[in-house]
């Protein structure tokens, strides 16, 4: 079973930064997708940035430019870089991690969430 801690989130000032940390426990994390979404009051989850067991990555279009997600499989951790922080990035970060056999996901996990307010 595949346990998912977030960390890093806070309260920033527009344009600032934060780095958001995913730690995962378990042995087989390297075979697994992992993607960060967010929820703010009122809205539906959305898929902010994923990156896939070799490394590749896919962004929202709106944090393109401004957030970078990556990953150390030594360290069961994927990170995501926020730059230049606008107050519509406020909500409630999730890490998601997944693994697929074939074309069925077999494994499906969330962490707690980590609260991101951007405000001045």
């Amino acid at each position: 079973q595949v346990q998912l801690v977030e960390s890093g989130g806070g309260l920033v000032q527009p344009g600032g930064s934060l780095r958001l940390s995913c730690v995962a426990s378990g042995s087989i994390f390297r075979l697994f997708v992992v993607g960060w979404y967010r929820q703010a009051p009122g809205k539906q989850r959305e898929l902010v940035a994923t990156i896939g067991r070799g490394g590749s990555t896919n962004y929202a279009d709106f944090v393109k430019g401004r957030f970078t997600i990556s990953r150390d499989n030594a360290k069961n951790t994927v990170y995501l870089q926020m730059n230049t922080l606008k107050p519509k990035d406020t909500a409630v970060y999730y890490c998601n991690a997944y693994r697929m056999s074939g074309t069925s996901r077999v494994e499906d996990h969330w962490g707690q969430g980590t609260q991101v307010t951007v405000s001045s």
